[in-house]
């Protein structure tokens, strides 16, 4: 029997076998050699954009290592000195249409181009510069865009649309004009961002990078009149060892309070109690709407970027998310509600910073519903990477450190906690406690391995008390757009439906730190599974601290005080945030305003009618000194349509005749009768 021989390629004069690979530049990196790059990511298509990845193919010439399948019997060089060159005329190329600002960059510690410059031994820029300086973007609360720094590698757009499934930024003109920027040319935060922040975690420069909250926080920490607190999310544990030489997956949570006592934080907590809590909520939640007949599948609620998401492109739906806060929002809403009376402090002295792995969390901690009389619940979130610039700032050396222990009670969790933060975590967690609730019996095992793993799109079937669950555990958006679609076609099979915005769930969001590791988030999950496994307690309703804060303080779980402070309403998102497209304007103070919505909606129901309706009237009447009237795009009351807005007031289910009638009454009796002429908008159009 003959033996398979297998197939081979030279590299740098070394036999390299190939095993799979999809192109050469995997080969390449496989026989232990680096070769630059800036548009190459496993997980994203090939683009082939940067050339600099470039290799000399016997009998083909120079070819880019990331778009060139493997073949056998090739024979590959990575560095000549034609290569060599090429690629230091591409980076200075760069350089000279670059914001060179490199010490106060954001990214100047982990910057790939200025990593690249160095590597490649570029002492100065040959070419002259043709950089012409254009507006940061700080309209999103999560992040910051310069297009400044932009290299063009499209690694942020691959990303968004091809992970997330948005495409909330693009190319945009041609030749030595093009630019990524949102659609129109609006802000980042004008469109249908949903802060997650993937985009800024691939950039390989300081084009986009995480909105800085740290100065914010320096100054609470200074204001002697202040109590400031603070909580750790679960993922910040696995990740922060790698800003300061550890490996990921690096559990370093007593070194992590350590350091906040030592930075002058008065209370330190752990979310993972918040998500014991959210387990105890969410589960009960789930269980009623099974056993009762609610809503179904329940999507959980606890990553902020999918709920974004679901409030924008699928606002039908916002019934089976679950009610329930998430974690960070939980502890924010409850430390604010009991400590004022422990601390002997007011409510406004007393300061909320959450450390999370999150961009997405900034955006949370700013929706109004989450706060009382625009005092937020949460008052500041810092990212894994803007908790290691602190750390960095005050000289404190983190390896050195002695681990310490958490303020209780909030910083008592269970190991359920502790997995929120992968992927197929929080659907565990849940499962610990709907099984024993259930079935009235204590669960001996308590790992639910079906619902572990790293693809996108999970499916698992759990038998609890003789009824069989069907769960799906997703993460990046557009897996999870694939789900809801399937449940707005009422074609679902699923009774619970997980979903994390971020790959990998929060050990893979981009407030962790930028790794170079292939391996990084996998490790991190891993170091998540240990540390629940290192713990006594496994399930949220064996944290005592629980019970007794229901008991004496929230009530019945799922009651009204408890559902108050530890739940939540959505609203539907489905425009994108545009100003009324001015139709005719006036300047008189006592201007009367009227917005009519041509939202598809409204416009399928006859709302171009109403407008021009209301135009010919006032142009007939002579009222255009008296009226400021606008064209909409949603008022998001699409059920009552056509929408308009006469003075304030909404006119539900309006017609060319109720629009006139409304404004004939509300016009001054010093004006000439006006004469309601309808014509053929008049009709109604319901």
């Amino acid at each position: 029997m003959n033996k398979v021989t297998q197939p081979t390629l030279t590299i740098d004069g070394k036999t390299v076998a190939i095993e799979g690979e999809r192109n050469l530049l995997e080969l390449v990196r496989k026989a232990n050699i680096d070769l630059p790059t800036f548009c190459y990511h496993s997980e994203l298509s090939v683009y082939g954009a940067c050339r600099l990845c470039l290799v000399q193919i016997e009998g083909r010439g120079i070819q880019g290592a990331c778009s060139t399948p493997p073949e056998p019997g090739l024979k590959i060089q990575t560095t000549t000195p034609q290569i060599r060159e090429i690629r230091k005329i591409a980076v200075e190329l760069l350089l000279a249409n670059h914001d060179q600002s490199c010490p106060t960059c954001a990214r100047s510690a982990n910057c790939q181009l200025q990593s690249l410059a160095q590597r490649l031994g570029i002492k100065k820029v040959r070419f002259k510069s043709v950089y012409q300086p254009v507006p940061l973007d700080e309209s999103s609360p999560s992040l910051v865009r310069d297009p400044n720094k932009c290299v063009l590698c499209g690694d942020c757009v691959r990303t968004c649309t091809e992970i997330q499934g948005i495409g909330a930024i693009d190319f945009t003109h041609r030749g030595h004009e093009v630019t990524v920027q949102p659609a129109f040319g609006k802000n980042l935060g004008d469109v249908e961002c949903v802060n997650c922040g993937q985009c800024a975690s691939v950039c390989p420069t300081g084009a986009l990078t995480i909105k800085s909250e740290v100065d914010q926080v320096w100054n609470l920490l200074a204001d002697p009149a202040k109590t400031v607190v603070v909580q750790i999310a679960p993922a910040v544990r696995v990740g922060l060892g790698e800003c300061f030489g550890l490996k990921p997956g690096e559990i370093t949570t007593g070194r992590i309070v350590a350091a906040l006592k030592q930075l002058g934080f008065n209370q330190i907590y752990d979310t993972s109690f918040a998500a014991d809590l959210t387990v105890i909520e969410e589960g009960s939640e789930f269980l009623e709407r099974k056993s009762q007949g609610g809503t179904l599948p329940m999507f959980t609620s606890c990553c902020p970027g999918w709920v974004k998401y679901a409030e924008q492109y699928f606002p039908e739906l916002l019934p089976n998310l679950s009610t329930c806060r998430s974690p960070q929002a939980m502890f924010g809403s409850l430390v604010k509600s009991m400590l004022p009376d422990q601390l002997k402090v007011e409510r406004k002295n007393l300061k909320v910073v959450a450390i999370m792995p999150c961009t997405a969390k900034k955006f949370e901690a700013q929706r109004p519903e989450l706060g009382i009389d625009s005092d937020p619940d949460v008052d500041y979130v810092l990212t894994t990477q803007e908790l290691a610039q602190m750390i960095q700032s005050a000289g404190i050396m983190f390896d050195t450190l002695q681990p310490e222990s958490f303020d209780m009670p909030f910083g008592f969790y269970t190991g359920a906690g502790v997995i929120f933060g992968n992927s197929g975590g929080v659907m565990e967690a849940v499962l610990r406690y709907a099984a024993e609730k259930a079935t009235g019996k204590k669960l001996e095992q308590v790992e639910f391995q079906q619902v572990r793993g790293d693809s996108g799109l999970r499916e698992a079937t759990v038998m609890v008390n003789g009824a069989e669950l069907k769960l799906a555990i997703v993460h990046g958006l557009r897996n999870a757009r694939v789900v809801a679609e399937e449940v707005r076609a009422g074609k679902s099979r699923y009774d619970l439906i997980e979903v994390m915005a971020c790959p990998g769930g929060c050990v893979g969001g981009a407030g962790q730190p930028v790794s170079t590791s292939r391996d990084a988030r996998a490790l991190r999950t891993k170091g998540l599974y240990h540390a629940d496994k290192m713990l006594q307690l496994h399930k949220s309703q064996d944290n005592v601290f629980i019970t007794e804060c229901y008991a004496k303080f929230l009530g019945d779980i799922g009651g009204e005080k408890a559902h108050h402070l530890l739940h939540t309403t959505y609203q539907s998102r489905r425009r994108i945030m545009e100003d009324p497209l001015p139709l005719m304007q006036s300047q008189a103070a006592d201007k009367l305003k009227v917005s009519v919505c041509l939202g598809t909606n409204c416009f399928l129901k006859g709302s171009q009618d109403v407008l021009n309706g209301i135009l010919r009237h006032a142009e007939q009447n002579g009222l255009e000194g008296r009226l400021d009237v606008r064209a909409g795009f949603c008022f998001e009351k699409c059920e009552t349509g056509p929408t308009v807005m006469i003075g304030g007031q909404h006119i539900p289910h309006c017609t060319a005749h109720k629009a006139i009638e409304e404004l004939n009454s509300r016009i001054d009796g010093d004006n000439p009768s006006p004469q309601a002429d309808t014509g053929p908008g008049s009709t109604d159009a319901r």
